[in-house]
């Protein structure tokens, strides 16, 4: 069984329309690239305070970061869009329903429904797998807000989302069809044979599935944590013949120095990293997405 058979099945399921166009799209970036697979790094959490920009910063500088994922609203949001703009760093949007939000100029009315969401969203994970009615226009309000924010302080609306502690992947949101149609939204993350149980794969592909009939799917996510030599060789296989996410959070030291050293440029060996995250997917012309 080769790499891409031998993922995960959370990553692969029964062909749906949504599933042909993303397999679609992937297919046409791999040909457009001149390369079979791509290796996106994305760092999270850019902008969340002075430290998680200035230690992403560093690995941008080294070449080993793709793009970031930019919180709004947060003391350091106003630095980091400027920084991205200098830098000429792509950018996507880091959807926060979690951490409290803490910028000077944030709305009042927004960081009260923010923290709502949040009090209700950590008080357990199971709570995100179900659709709360009452929340309703909570989740509609600080989503706007925050897609209002990206464009004021990117100059252009997100192309890319995702959610800090993956929370866009929450019921609400996904019910409530409240990420524009057609953008590029991270999927769950994929995991090797036995990592998890038969009733977790088969909910993660679910909602992949859903999320593929509206929006455009990387091949894999993973996690750069734990950072095992051979898990990560396997990864750096991978992403030699599928499209690949990897999600990093330079603000852990462990990290930082990984992505800062040569370490990783021995364990790519040829593999190159994409320079870019959005364009790299943009590559694929995205297949038209069903508004349903």
């Amino acid at each position: 069984m080769n790499d891409r058979e031998d993922i995960a099945v959370v990553a692969e399921g029964s062909a749906s329309d949504g599933q042909e166009k993303t397999r679609s799209a992937a297919a046409e970036l791999r040909q457009a690239s001149g390369f079979p697979g791509r290796l996106i790094v994305n760092a999270d959490d850019w902008g969340r305070d002075r430290e998680t920009t200035d230690r992403t910063l560093d690995c941008v500088r080294k070449g080993t970061i793709s793009g970031v994922s930019a919180m709004v609203f947060m003391e350091e949001s106003e630095r980091a869009a400027e920084l991205a703009r200098e830098e000429g760093i792509d950018a996507g949007l880091h959807l926060n329903f979690t951490t409290p939000l803490t910028a000077k100029n944030c709305p009042g009315g927004l960081a009260e429904r923010q923290q709502e969401l949040s009090a209700y969203l950590r008080r357990t994970s199971i709570l995100r797998v179900f659709y709360n009615p009452w929340l309703k226009r909570s989740f509609e309000y600080v989503v706007a807000a925050q897609l209002e924010e990206y464009q004021r302080r990117y100059g252009a609306p997100a192309e890319r989302i995702d959610g800090h502690h993956h929370q866009h992947l929450g019921a609400n949101v996904q019910f409530q069809n409240l990420l524009p149609a057609g953008t590029l939204v991270r999927r769950n993350f994929s995991f090797m044979p036995g990592e998890k149980s038969f009733l977790n794969r088969w909910y993660r592909k679910t909602v992949d599935q859903r999320l593929a009939r509206r929006h455009v799917l990387v091949d894999y996510l993973f996690s750069l944590a734990p950072m095992e030599e051979k898990r990560l060789e396997r990864i750096f296989s991978v992403a030699r013949n599928s499209v690949v996410e990897l999600e990093t959070h330079p603000v852990n030291r462990e990290e930082h120095q990984f992505l800062t050293g040569d370490k990783i440029f021995r364990l790519l060996g040829n593999l190159p990293i994409s320079p870019n995250f959005t364009a790299t997917v943009a590559a694929s012309r995205r297949a038209p997405c069903s508004m349903s």
